[in-house]
């Protein structure tokens, strides 16, 4: 079943919004009200972004990421394990 890509896109923005509101409202670190909209934007986007595609074979230039890469979490391990050593 294929989604209509302008409800789609009504959802995303209707996502965004509550993000911001969320967002503005934060009640500091790890606000689990402000998480949950981050994913429903993310999620929201993805449904877009392959409905877009669907109908019209088209895609937008975003994408979701995930917070850290494998490679990128290795890097930051091997930063923390280098020392400097004055000679």
């Amino acid at each position: 079943m294929s989604i209509d890509p302008r409800v789609a896109l009504q959802s995303l923005t209707t996502a965004l919004e509550e993000h911001l509101i969320a967002a503005s409202a934060r009640r500091g670190e790890g606000d689990p009200t402000v998480e949950a909209a981050f994913f429903a934007v993310a999620d929201a986007f993805e449904v877009y972004d392959d409905s877009l595609y669907e109908a019209y074979g088209e895609v937008t230039p975003l994408e979701v990421i995930d917070d850290v890469d494998d490679e990128d979490e290795e890097e930051a391990d091997d930063d923390e394990d280098l020392e400097i050593v004055e000679g």
